[in-house]
């Protein structure tokens, strides 16, 4: 399928749908299974699918928020709530950490045996397939759609992986009849500990994108490169300078001025600028382009002053 704004919505709507619909069928299994085996790391895999839920939630709101068009209160769109619920999922994610670790603390001073482990494990493979499911499809609309809260999604689910098969191992290991019981009671608590310093260090992950986009840091080099490469096709431009990119949401933002011959018509020149739009477009759909053209020798003397040359 071409991507095009439709296609995108459509893709980022369903895969928050998704998200929410997992997190939800996944609280309720580790609910029972922490439930019946007391055991701490299922406790600390609940916690995160409880953050999971709602950080998703709110992803879901963004994204919906973000597709919306322009507005006269919103000029350039709400792309940017999608970078909002990134911050908001790496508060969620910090909480459920620290959370965590306050717990798995706790436990080590006092200790508590595991019971039905069997059960828990069972539910617990169970919880992998899931996220496993939810994993694909959420990496295959990333691909299609680059968008920053489905990967920021994508990544806490991620830490689900993490933080499941931490759990089935220490469930196994407190299992295990040959193991020194002093060492099988703090498995659990040390398995916690473990997972939630993870959990944290992709909370500052997704937060330090986010900021970025937000502070509307610049796209990576190699499309700036592309950009400029793109402008210079006419035999007209002289030059290229001021190219300025960022990110708002689902639309890429870019500016440039094109230098052209000094004496060209002003229908041709603008007809040249659009066709070096048309050709960005072919690159980046649905991109916000603004071209300023500017005489070749004007141009020239205005850098020379900036340079003192």
């Amino acid at each position: 399928m071409k991507k095009t704004p439709a296609s995108t919505a459509v893709l980022l709507k369903r895969a928050t749908y998704a998200s929410v619909g997992v997190a939800l069928v996944l609280i309720f299994g580790k609910l029972a299974a922490w439930l019946l085996t007391g055991s701490l790391t299922v406790m600390a895999s609940l916690v995160d699918s409880l953050m999971d839920a709602a950080s998703s939630t709110i992803n879901l709101l963004a994204v919906r928020w973000s597709l919306n068009p322009a507005d006269e209160d919103h000029r350039f769109g709400h792309g940017k709530a999608e970078f909002l619920a990134g911050l908001a999922q790496a508060s969620f994610i910090s909480g459920s950490a620290f959370f965590l670790l306050v717990h798995a603390f706790e436990r080590l001073r006092n200790p508590t045996p595991v019971s039905h482990v069997t059960t828990g494990l069972i539910i617990m493979t169970l919880a992998v397939a899931a996220t496993l499911v939810l994993l694909a499809y959420q990496k295959l609309v990333i691909r299609k759609t680059g968008s920053l809260a489905i990967r920021g999604d994508a990544l806490h689910y991620a830490t689900d992986i993490l933080t499941n098969l931490g759990t089935i191992a220490a469930l196994l290991l407190a299992k295990c009849p040959g193991l020194n019981p002093a060492v099988a009671i703090i498995i659990d608590p040390v398995f916690a500990i473990i997972i939630a310093g993870y959990i944290l260090f992709s909370a500052v992950r997704i937060g330090y994108e986010a900021g970025q986009m937000l502070m509307d840091h610049e796209l990576p080099p190699e499309i700036r490169e592309e950009i400029i490469r793109i402008a210079r096709i006419p035999p007209q431009v002289r030059g290229v300078h001021d190219v300025r990119t960022r990110q708002s949401g689902q639309t890429m933002m870019i500016q440039l001025h094109l230098e052209l011959e000094d004496h060209l018509p002003l229908v041709r020149a603008h007809g040249i600028a659009k066709a070096v739009e048309k050709e960005i477009l072919r690159s980046w759909p649905g991109a916000d382009v603004i071209i300023h053209q500017d005489p070749a020798e004007l141009a020239k003397k205005t850098e020379r002053s900036k340079t003192g040359a």
